[in-house]
């Protein structure tokens, strides 16, 4: 029996992804190298991360019905949904909030639903409680034989698939900057870095418990702490998918600039966080900072989720 073809040969991810180096005074004038790992452009419907952290969960899920976990503007639901469509496998995403399934889908549930992905909403305290054996014995219970797979798409083995993400950017940067939601890019991220480099998360959501997320994960997926890593906690910004007025100016003067459209709810924060920091001074003269853009912004979406 011939084997099914492995998914990067049937949905054609553009990989490595490019990596490009973009002029800005406020890192030149410290002597620091700014690029630009361009993951937003791996694939039009699972860009960036989406695709490195689906891609082995996919694999080990081998057709069957893939149910996971997200809020109203998840960008790892759509993901989740378009691979589903593209691939003819079908999905299940649990979205937080049982108060949205009397009203009309948002823009990006919407989108879920056009690719075939079957919403069941619940009450808050109940997603928070999602990993819990009687909440995934209900959902087992209520969709039958699927694979889960958790909130933002983070286990052992999206950590293993960003790894790749790390071995790209060998020889190729100091230090490797990524937005952090719920920390399975960093894990990989560290872990594929050669020594000598070290990996940078930004949270963009509060409540300091990524640090031992990020442990977590790599102990699960590499046995150990894997890698130089830290976290920059600052640049919040209020908690997930908020701004600010200062950041909305960051964001529409870095697009000025640079020709780049910027996501607002992670990458705007990683870019602001690293522009910061090299104005502290906190990297070296010479050192290359590559800051992972994992995503594009999408108007009608981006201005929904950021005014919650």
């Amino acid at each position: 029996m011939t084997s099914p073809p492995r998914l990067d040969a049937r949905l054609r991810p553009r990989l490595p992804s490019p990596l490009r180096e973009v002029h800005d005074e406020r890192f030149a004038r410290h002597g620091v190298r700014l690029l630009l790992k361009r993951d937003d452009l791996i694939h039009p419907d699972l860009p960036g991360n989406k695709w490195r952290k689906l891609a082995l969960n996919l694999e080990a899920a081998a057709g069957r019905t893939v149910l996971t976990f997200g809020g109203a503007y998840s960008n790892h639901l759509r993901a989740t949904a378009a691979a589903g469509r593209l691939l003819g496998f079908p999905t299940v995403g649990v979205v937080r909030g049982d108060e949205l399934a009397h009203q009309p889908l948002n823009p990006s549930l919407a989108r879920c639903a056009a690719d075939g992905m079957r919403l069941h909403f619940v009450d808050r305290t109940t997603y928070r409680a999602k990993t819990t054996p009687k909440v995934l014995e209900g959902l087992l219970g209520r969709f039958g034989d699927v694979v889960v797979v958790p909130e933002g798409g983070s286990n052992a083995l999206a950590a293993q698939g960003c790894a790749a993400l790390g071995r790209e950017l060998a020889d190729e940067a100091d230090v490797a900057a990524v937005a952090c939601g719920t920390g399975g890019t960093l894990a990989g991220l560290a872990a594929g870095l050669a020594a000598g480099q070290r990996a940078l998360g930004v949270p963009v959501v509060g409540g300091g418990f990524l640090a031992g997320e990020v442990a977590r994960l790599q102990h699960e997926a590499f046995g150990s702490r894997a890698g130089d890593w830290t976290l920059e906690e600052r640049f919040t910004f209020g908690g997930y998918a908020r701004t600010t007025p200062e950041l909305d100016a960051f964001a529409a003067d870095f697009e000025e600039r640079h020709g780049l459209p910027v996501e607002r709810v992670y990458v705007a924060k990683l870019l602001f966080a690293l522009t910061a920091l090299a104005g502290e001074g906190a990297f070296a003269p010479g050192t290359r900072v590559a800051a992972v853009v994992t995503g594009a912004p999408d108007d009608a979406l981006q201005e929904s989720s950021v005014s919650r």
